[in-house]
């Protein structure tokens, strides 16, 4: 009978069991540092979910996963809707957007102005190979966007073997995921989900595919996969009033059950790789298509967005071992994109009779075409037998080219700026220090700079009070120390790291709708990770993150009703967040598990008046093989039936809440073949 992993491999602390375990298992998990472009040993804060972890998750919505690993709080909203946190508040708008670099292979999956905060619902998550996050600036390596950290999902690899995964669960929730894999060239991986819904007229159904090939091209060994993806979901607005998710009719009400988000998505990448001159010469070109309509429920004025765009281009590294201390990798990037939005409102809207503010019809319809071009240079120096340096830096330019269907000038609340070019450049230096003390212990230190050229919707997205040409770069310079390693023979992992992040020209809306372009912040925290195997069948692993996030500036609102103070706490920012579960293999063919997420207090206004409590919710999993190559499992969510809220925030002078799911369990197989 087959015995299950346990959760000794589980994700926050792969990295380092790697370093105790034997060579073999070392080569099975290496695709991560492949596609990741890293290695275990570099300094600066790298999680890693790996297959096994991802399979007994059965993550239906990527919070579910990645709120496992330290520093990371991805709050859900309605359906596959979500906000992202790494290192940082959750963020929304263009700072939502741009704050974090979502890869698929190593490979953006959008180009560089048209993110999207919902960034997550497009990856094929459910089927990877592992998922990678980065916690803190990798900018410069990876260039614009990777200013709090990056996510990055790696696709299935040929040769892993097929599978297929059914579920129900009793919130009316079906899913299907199925791998069929050739085992030599090529593989294909479909994940289908529908979802009734918990709360009134929130149905969602999502379709993702993924293709992916192994080639040999003469003396290139080649990789190319293409993904796709599409979300049809009927959306519920925030529950409003105080303490609202606390009152189960509320909860389960839909206050916009007009509201809808359609989006589907398509990327196509290859990576080649082959001897060169003494070293390795890597390239991987790769496209991208996007579209997407939805209501825009969290406003008042009820406009309906409509956005997409279409790009590729190509990412080239060479690298080169010089000799046993010194290696040298140098890369060049070049993207080209074309984006559009338009923003409607069907219906007139006023606060109060004469309202002028909420024009009805066309607001916004624009189209921006992009270029950016990147080289950048990374040494890889052994001082000593036992202390490593890595430096690296990355040259980067932008350039926007945005016309307007539109005419130009004021239009209410909004303004559409006149035809127009902008420009950006970036310079992104890190600086990495690793001191092996023992066989089994490092310690690092890393300065890391993290910039982003604004979004789009930055830029040509403006308010009546904002005028053309004042965003500038963001940037965010980051120092962290750290300790990884293991102890008794291996059976106790962790990883344990401190930062200190500084931020400048934080671009961002306040509570009367105006953008803030010259916002400051500052970031300091603790995190730690570990996992110890108690017994041979019984393991205990978990994260715990403290941040203290700050505002470094003063403005005051022209309402007065939203005024921040130099020190002020940033909203949606806990000051807590742990994670800890609990493996039992109690038998060969029967595993349990039990998990606690705690999500700390937070205020949800930046002039911290008002709080969100923070909650912690529990939730098991017990799987039976079945035989060899059948698995029956059961999983269970928000065991004590919990009321409480993903998010939280306060807006227009109200309370508003997405509540969070109460118990429910989801029942199925999964066979292997």
């Amino acid at each position: 009978m087959r015995r299950f992993r346990t959760g000794l491999f589980a994700a926050t602390s792969m990295t380092l069991i790697m370093a105790a375990m034997p060579a073999q298992a070392q080569e099975r998990l290496a695709p991560v540092s492949v596609w990741g472009d890293r290695t275990e040993t570099d300094p600066g804060s790298l999680a890693v979910v790996d297959s096994a972890e991802i399979d007994e998750t059965l993550a239906d919505h990527p919070a579910e996963i990645l709120n496992k690993l330290p520093g990371v709080n991805i709050q859900m909203n309605s359906g596959q809707e979500h906000l992202v946190a790494i290192r940082s508040p959750v963020l929304t708008g263009g700072a939502g957007q741009g704050s974090f670099l979502i890869l698929e292979n190593g490979v953006p999956v959008r180009s560089p102005a048209f993110g999207n905060v919902n960034s997550l619902f497009e990856p094929h998550h459910e089927v990877a190979s592992a998922i990678e996050v980065v916690r803190g600036p990798g900018s410069a390596k990876y260039g614009s966007n990777a200013v709090h950290g990056l996510v990055n999902v790696i696709l299935p690899e040929v040769g892993g073997g097929s599978e297929a995964v059914a579920s129900y669960g009793t919130l009316g929730r079906w899913r299907s995921d199925v791998t069929l894999d050739e085992g030599e060239h090529w593989l294909a991986a479909v994940s289908l989900q529908k979802d009734t819904g918990w709360r009134d007229n929130t149905g969602v159904d999502q379709q993702k595919l993924t293709l992916v090939g192994d080639w040999a091209l003469g003396a290139w060994d080649t990789t190319t996969w293409f993904t796709a993806s599409n979300l049809t979901q009927e959306t519920a607005g925030f529950a409003q009033g105080p303490d609202a998710y606390k009152d189960e009719a509320i909860a389960k009400s839909n206050p916009n059950p007009e509201a809808y988000r359609d989006a589907w998505s398509a990327r196509a990448g290859a990576r080649l790789s082959r001897d060169f001159s003494g070293g390795t010469l890597t390239l991987t070109p790769y496209a991208h298509t996007q579209s997407m309509i939805f209501a825009q429920h969290f406003l008042p004025n009820g406009g309906v967005e409509k956005n997409g765009s279409t790009g590729g281009g190509l990412m080239a590294r060479y690298e080169r071992e010089v000799s046993d201390s010194l290696t040298w990798r140098i890369g060049a990037d070049v993207d080209v994109a074309s984006g559009w939005l338009k923003e409607i409102q069907p219906d007139p809207f006023g606060f109060f009779p004469g309202d002028s503010r909420f024009p009805q019809g066309k607001h916004y319809d624009y189209t921006v075409d992009t270029l950016m071009g990147a080289v950048w240079g990374e040494l890889d120096f052994a001082l000593s037998e036992d202390v490593r340096l890595l430096a690296g830096l990355r040259a980067e330019g932008h350039e926007y080219d945005y016309s307007t269907d539109l005419a130009p000038g004021i239009n209410g609340r909004f303004n559409v700026p006149a035809d127009r070019t902008d420009s950006f450049d970036l310079l992104t230096p890190k600086l990495g220090l690793i001191w092996s003390v023992a066989e089994a212990t490092d310690l690092y230190a890393n300065y890391a700079r993290g910039q982003r050229a604004p979004q789009a919707s930055d830029l040509y997205r403006l308010q009546s009070l904002q005028v053309a040409g004042q965003v500038e770069e963001e940037t965010l310079d980051s120092v962290e120390i750290g300790a990884r390693g293991n102890a008794l023979d291996g059976r106790l992992v962790y990883d344990v790291a401190a930062y200190w992040m500084e931020k400048e020209n934080f671009f961002f809306r306040d509570s009367d709708g105006l953008n803030v372009p010259d916002g400051a912040t500052e970031h300091k925290g603790v995190e730690a990770s570990t996992a110890f195997e108690l017994t041979p069948a019984l393991t205990v692993s978990g994260s715990a993150s403290w941040s203290d996030q700050t505002y470094a500036f003063d403005r005051i609102t022209g309402s007065g009703t939203e005024t921040i103070r130099d020190g002020n706490e940033i909203d949606t920012a806990p000051e807590w967040l742990a994670n800890v579960s609990l493996d039992w293999q109690a038998t060969d063919v029967i595993k349990l598990s039990l998990n606690v997420d705690h999500v700390g207090e937070y205020f949800v206004d930046p002039a911290n008046t008002t709080t969100y409590p923070g909650h912690t919710v529990l939730g098991a999993r017990g799987a039976w093989a079945l035989s060899e190559t059948t698995e029956l499992f059961l999983i269970v969510r928000n065991l004590t039936d919990e009321k409480y809220a993903d998010r939280a925030d306060l807006a227009f002078g109200n309370e508003r809440y997405f509540p969070g799911e109460p118990l429910n369990a989801t029942l199925g197989m999964r066979k292997t073949f």
